[in-house]
């Protein structure tokens, strides 16, 4: 069972990570407005290498930490403690939820003003 819900936790983990760093649909060159520069998917918008692997470590430290609660949570046996380290994941979850929609409307900024 527990094996079950690690795996479970995983598989939503692995889904909201696809989701939100999967790359845009590819734009026909006629779709384009003229004068605009198209960035590359997510890890293209004119990021250095150095820039792009701190970026993937970041998200592999995020990622450990919320495997590391998923572990604790399903670890719990003290409902009270249980539903606390929950509430610190979702808590993480929201920050890091803020965080990507800060980076994403920075991103549109920067694309109007090309």
């Amino acid at each position: 069972m527990r094996l079950i819900q690690k795996f479970a936790g995983v598989l939503l983990l692995a889904s909201f990570s696809f989701v939100a760093f999967s790359q845009e649909p590819p734009v026909d060159e006629e779709m384009k407005q003229p004068g605009m520069k198209m960035h590359k998917g997510t890890m293209g918008g004119g990021m250095s290498e150095e820039q792009k692997e701190q970026h993937l470590r970041a998200m592999q430290e995020h990622m450990l930490m919320m495997h590391e609660l998923s572990d604790k949570i399903i670890a719990e046996k003290d409902p009270v403690k249980k539903q606390a380290l929950k509430d610190q994941q979702l808590e993480m979850m929201k920050a890091h939820r803020a965080q990507m929609m800060g980076h994403l409307q920075q991103m549109r900024r920067h694309k109007k003003m090309e």
